[in-house]
């Protein structure tokens, strides 16, 4: 068994599952041959930049292009132009890149090869709004969005309705020419709907779905957004449009293959890994209260696996109507199951996003052991309160217990890890000391 101190396993597994969706590793096998005629790179994405440097370095032609990535996220390219762009709330450098886009990829033939390249991030890093819309109504709905506690689904629907660029357009844009599309998924379920919100691929969803997820979560809009999807003017590219018919999609980073990628590294270092799930969604603290519950039947009953283990899961959870505090899915996450965990001494977890930024912050997410309550409350800082305001960015900084990778150029959603440790084990016992 393997005696490396508990950060260090927790810390070792999430690299692993980071390193598994790294470009580089990834691309190749999925690249395409070089056509007959020109080769063009187009993409968004929080690791759209890595993966153009992928592309460059195993692609065996001649090509150019351009793709559009977060702020702090670009890496240097020689023949593919990168974009800095902003994210989650789009910007100008966002629009005026899309716009490039389909400008480049107008007037291409049949013998033509178009490679897309998408992650996570791209629906905000492509913001170009439907006819009627402007960059302030997209600007005031990606807002009005996350701060709904809609699901990622749910966004997707409504951004594909009031874009020019989503939902097919794309690849449409791009017909006669063969289009391939490589994807990162950081999206519950891996539909390519979804990631980027679905720019090369068909889309079965109406403006008639959009207006129900605004009206279910009673999300405000304005008249003109309201306007598109009444009038259907928003309507995506369907399923069976001739101008898909030279398309093909490949998702060559998941989320399960990096759950995958954190279970072997943990039964490398002699911890027993259970993958919970891929694709768990709903209210952040809620899943973590759940969590909560499931770790103590592990460590008070030995089910439904026996101590020590390691329980991992990823998704997307939401936040619904954040307050003042700096709050994050994956720390929200967190300080609700410290706090349903009640001081318990043998568990100890990690959360975090595998791009390196939850929330809007430049940190990954944060560590949570069975002190850190305590310690919190010696520092004045009270955790239900922290909880309440969705301040959790701040209580694990006070702790020095957040987590910074700064960013990783993958994307394969959320990442937890908890580790059960039996009352025996030496991890336990030095625990229970700390504490």
């Amino acid at each position: 068994m393997t005696s490396s101190p508990p950060r260090e396993l927790l810390r070792a597994i999430f690299d692993a599952a980071v390193a598994s969706a790294q470009p580089e590793r990834c691309i190749g096998p999925h690249l395409p041959r070089p056509g007959r005629g020109r080769t063009i790179v187009i993409g968004a994405g929080k690791a759209a930049a890595a993966m153009a440097r992928a592309v460059e370095a195993q692609f065996p032609g001649p090509l150019a292009g351009l793709v559009v990535t977060r702020y702090g996220h670009a890496v240097a390219c020689d023949r593919i132009e990168i974009v800095e762009a902003g994210h989650p709330v789009p910007d100008g450098a966002g629009l005026a890149a899309a716009e490039r886009m389909l400008r480049l990829v107008r007037g291409l033939r049949a013998d033509d090869l178009v490679l897309c390249l998408l992650s996570g991030g791209g629906s905000a890093l492509l913001p170009l709004p439907a006819p009627g819309l402007t960059l302030a109504h997209k600007q005031a709905l990606y807002r009005a969005l996350l701060a709904s506690g809609a699901s990622i689904r749910e966004m997707n629907c409504v951004r594909r309705h009031c874009s020019a660029i989503k939902g097919g357009r794309l690849a449409a844009a791009c017909h006669p020419a063969r289009v391939v599309t490589l994807a990162i998924s950081d999206v519950p379920g891996d539909d390519p709907l979804d990631i980027a919100s679905g720019p090369t691929v068909a889309d079965p969803t109406t403006c008639g779905d959009a207006l129900a997820v605004l009206r279910r979560h009673r999300i405000p809009i304005a008249p003109e957004v309201a306007g598109v999807l009444e009038r259907g003017t928003g309507e995506s590219i369907k399923p069976g449009d001739p101008r898909l018919a030279a398309t093909e999609y490949h998702l060559i980073a998941t989320p399960q293959a990096a759950l995958d990628a954190a279970a072997r590294a943990a039964h490398a270092r002699g911890m027993p890994a259970h993958i919970l799930g891929n694709a768990i969604e709903g209210e952040a603290r809620e899943l973590g209260t759940a969590m909560a519950g499931i770790a103590l039947q592990v460590a008070r009953r030995r089910q439904p696996f026996p101590p020590p283990c390691v329980l991992l899961s990823g998704g997307e959870t939401t936040v619904t109507a954040p307050g003042p505090g700096r709050g994050g899915r994956n720390v929200e996450f967190l300080l609700a199951l410290g706090i349903a965990l009640r001081e318990h001494p043998g568990i100890v977890a990690i959360a975090g996003d595998t791009d390196g930024v939850d929330g809007t912050e430049p940190i990954a997410g944060a560590y949570l052991d069975p002190s850190s309550l305590a310690r919190a409350r010696a520092l004045g800082r009270m955790p239900h309160d922290d909880l309440a305001r969705h301040d959790a960015h701040t209580f694990f900084a006070a702790l020095g217990d957040s987590l910074i990778t700064g960013p990783t150029h993958t994307n394969v959603n959320d990442f937890r890890a908890i580790l059960v440790l039996d009352e025996s084990h030496d991890f336990a016992m030095s625990l229970a000391q700390q504490a």
